[in-house]
């Protein structure tokens, strides 16, 4: 394997993927996995949703579709 070849492989390795939270979730897990991927407090993130929610409707519709597109996280191994 050629450096390049090294370099891409770990890459793909560290590379970060939105997905639901399987250890933080109140719901569905958005929120936590939002957080996760974004490295920040995941009360942030649900509080900015519940704003999002209440002025106008549209974080709630936000949160619907997230819940829906968003893959699971893969369990941790033990």
């Amino acid at each position: 394997m050629s450096d390049a070849e090294g370099a891409e492989y770990e890459e793909e390795e560290t590379m970060k993927k939105l997905c639901k939270s399987n250890t933080d979730r109140k719901i569905c897990g958005v929120c936590g996995g939002i957080a996760e991927y974004l490295n920040i407090d995941p009360n942030f993130v649900r509080l900015i949703a519940v704003i999002a929610a209440v002025a106008g409707g549209s974080g709630l519709l936000a949160y619907v579709v997230a819940a829906i597109i968003m893959p699971e996280a893969e369990p941790a191994a033990e």
